[in-house]
């Protein structure tokens, strides 16, 4: 088999050949088809994701391909069954094996490439608007980075649980692409005023933010009373502080959201909502935006794409064809 790998944390990943695995107790192997890319990849690689596997680590953590056999006294999906798997690293190789209790058969229907990259953003859209902020139908949603692979399954979530949908995004070109997954009103991050442009469309229910820095601080000061303020991450690369007595003075929620914990703590919340987020694929609810496909050899640009966020929707790489 073939890996994408760093052998320490800070080094450069590279490309080896492995013997090819056997899966243990519990576990099956997966025939990789294809493998979604996430700015916790790069997080990983530089060591300051909050899961700290020891290395050498092969990178990718989220995947889609088929099941080619079972470990001993593992009750899973039977070979030959497509499934989708997050992983939190192992994704981005030919081959590997898993936790059978993490795979997710797939509609026959669904190409690995969609389903490769649908794990991660939608489940984490769908568990924080659902379960956590608990979004209601005409309410509006504010989201930030709304073009990237989390935002923009942030605006199709939202709309089909019935909100009205504000996107706040870099550019004319990036906000239409918000705009074709329903967007109702569109916002230009570079574009002026943030405060008083999401104040002038009106205040929202719910803000969803993958963003941090100032587009959290714009949200925390556009929002509602008794809004909810969803913290999904910091692409910008600054975690704001908030004093306690804001909080207080402004009567507004604020709700972290670590998608991959509930894997832990409450695995049949991520499961019923993964299931639902088929549910709704199958019916023609979703369709996933996928800005980049690249070969297995390209893992590199691929990441260099999310460095430079280069990229609408999300980043797959595609192992085998399918």
């Amino acid at each position: 088999m073939r890996a994408f790998q760093i052998a320490d944390y800070g080094s450069t990943p590279q490309f080896r050949d492995l013997p090819t695995p056997e899966p243990g107790p519990g576990e099956v192997r997966v025939r990789v088809e294809a493998c979604g890319l996430n700015f916790a990849d790069l997080l990983m690689i530089e060591g300051r994701y909050q899961e700290r596997p020891i290395p050498p680590v092969t990178l990718g953590m989220e995947l889609a391909g088929v099941v080619d056999a079972l470990g001993r006294d593992t009750v899973g999906p039977p070979t030959g069954t497509r499934v989708a798997i997050y992983a939190g690293h192992g994704g981005l190789a030919t081959t590997g094996c898993f936790p059978a209790a993490r795979c997710l058969p797939l509609p026959e229907a669904m190409p690995s490439t969609d389903a490769a990259g649908f794990a991660v953003a939608y489940g984490t859209s769908h568990l924080a608007l659902d379960h956590r902020a608990r979004l209601q139908p005409g309410e509006t949603l504010v989201v930030f980075g709304a073009a990237g692979g989390v935002g923009l399954s942030a605006v199709e979530i939202g709309k089909a649980m019935g909100a009205r949908i504000i996107a706040v995004a870099r550019g004319p070109e990036r906000l239409q692409v918000a705009k074709a997954a329903g967007a109702d009103e569109l916002v230009d991050s570079d574009g002026g005023d943030l405060v008083e442009t999401l104040r002038g469309l009106g205040r929202a229910d719910v803000v969803y933010d993958p963003v941090g820095g100032d587009a959290f601080q714009a949200g925390f000061r556009a929002i509602k009373p008794q809004g909810r303020l969803l913290v999904i991450g910091f692409a910008s690369g600054d975690i704001p502080q908030i004093p306690a007595n804001i909080l207080m003075v402004k009567n507004v929620d604020v709700i972290g959201l670590n998608w991959g914990g509930y894997l832990r703590f409450a695995p049949d919340i991520l499961d019923d909502s993964l299931r639902t987020l088929l549910s709704w694929y199958a019916e023609g609810r979703l369709k996933p935006h996928i800005g980049h496909v690249l070969p297995f050899e390209q893992a590199a640009e691929g990441l260099e794409l999310l460095r430079d966020r280069k990229v609408t929707g999300k980043v797959v790489i595609r192992i085998s064809p399918r």
